[in-house]
């Protein structure tokens, strides 16, 4: 069995490393796997194929500023793709994003209505059932079930149109190209994706949840003194992580919780930008982004809870590292954040209640979770498992 997977980039970033272990997975079962991607670099020892340039890229997201029309520019770094498809000849097609200034969806869609190989889609956002979004839940905008069109976000968010509203075009564009692919399976990581890809158009084809997983012999408890180090011995520690503190990652919530809590409470925040470390609120400890699997999990064995302010998320796998490290996890009642979480590992609070976020921080600290209840749970999302699944839904589609 061959599959060929597509993505953005391959090997960086939490969908890109998906994609390589998803071929290793495929190369220990002595099958064969590739990635093709269109920006970056790939990792050495992974068979990939990369179409795209950084002047395509560039063309691209000129399309997107002044014509608000992404996702259907790069027509020959697509038919280099297609080619590729063909040469390699892959059993299953699997897609991951297709967004991000590197694709001609309509030409890809056209190829694989015709390919007569069986195509796996896992979404890793709702960028494929808009007519611009990645995420709308911040702003609870349900368009999408109907048509898009006068976008209440087109110019403020990711894939940025500075000019033109074309939302209704792009969705009308997209249901057309993504409907009617004759062996077509949606993956999502969580059952709030799967629920909202049901309603949409492409609730034409199964959806399945696989869960995201995490390398649990990455995180595991660990204590190496960092406590110590930084001298907070003596308090009890909140702990936010995120690849980028955007405003829908929830930022203000942990300056407001800094206003709250008493002195014996310290917020410490990984991710930050240096703009946001120049800024910082005197009571929280800032950490530039790391890519370390190892620090992080320091950081979250170190910490008596972890706090997940989003008000935007698929299924965000810090929570399921905060829990491997066994770590209660305190998050508000957004997207897939909640289903990871329940009584016995933490607490969900109502999505923006900055009143209930310190009334739950302050009850967890009085009666602390047990660290074997979280440990428990995280057990439940090895990616191994995870990657297991995807071969057992390979091997289906190829047998019906």
């Amino acid at each position: 069995m061959k599959v060929l997977q597509i993505n953005t980039i391959c090997g960086s970033g939490s969908v890109g490393r998906i994609t390589v272990d998803i071929v290793h997975a495929l190369e220990a079962q002595g099958d064969g796997g590739m990635v093709a991607f269109g920006r970056r670099t790939g990792p050495e020892r992974v068979p990939t194929y990369k179409f795209g340039t950084d002047l395509d890229m560039g063309l691209h997201v000129l399309c997107t500023f002044f014509k608000g029309e992404h996702g259907f520019a790069s027509g020959k770094q697509t038919g280099r793709l297609i080619e590729k498809i063909r040469e390699y000849d892959p059993d299953i097609i699997h897609l991951h994003n297709i967004h991000g200034f590197y694709l001609d969806v309509e030409q890809l869609f056209r190829y694989l209505k015709t390919a007569g190989k069986p195509v796996v889609w896992t979404l890793h956002d709702c960028w494929s059932f808009t007519g611009h979004c990645a995420h709308f839940d911040y702003i609870s905008c349900m368009k999408w079930k109907t048509g898009c069109g006068h976008c209440p976000q087109y110019r403020s968010v990711y894939p940025y149109a500075l000019f033109k509203d074309n939302t209704a075009s792009n969705y009308r564009r997209k249901k057309a190209a993504f409907t009617g692919v004759p062996s077509l399976t949606v993956v999502t990581p969580s059952r709030w994706l799967a629920g909202y890809a049901r309603e949409s158009y492409l609730g034409e084809y199964p959806v399945q949840v696989i869960p995201n997983g995490i390398a649990l012999d990455k995180f595991h408890p660990v204590d190496l003194g960092l406590r110590q180090k930084l001298g907070f011995e003596n308090k009890f520690i909140l702990l936010g992580v995120a690849s980028m503190w955007e405003e829908r990652k929830g930022y203000a919530y942990f300056e407001q919780l800094a206003d709250r809590l008493p002195e014996d409470y310290q917020i410490i925040l990984i991710g930050l930008s240096r703009q946001k470390m120049k800024k910082l609120h005197p009571k929280i400890h800032g950490v530039m982004r790391t890519n370390s699997m190892e620090e992080l999990a320091e950081y979250y064995s170190m910490a008596d809870l972890y706090v997940n302010t989003t008000l935007e998320d698929t299924f965000p796998t810090t929570n399921l590292e905060a829990l491997a490290c066994g770590t209660p996890v305190l998050t508000f009642a957004t997207g897939g954040s909640v289903e990871s979480v329940d009584g016995t590992c933490g607490r969900v609070v109502p999505k923006g209640d900055i009143e209930a976020l310190e009334v739950a921080v302050k009850e967890l600290r009085a009666a602390p979770l047990k660290t074997e209840d979280c440990l428990a749970k995280a057990a439940h999302y090895d990616k191994n498992d995870r990657f297991r699944e995807y071969l057992k839904l390979y091997r289906k589609l190829l047998e019906e």
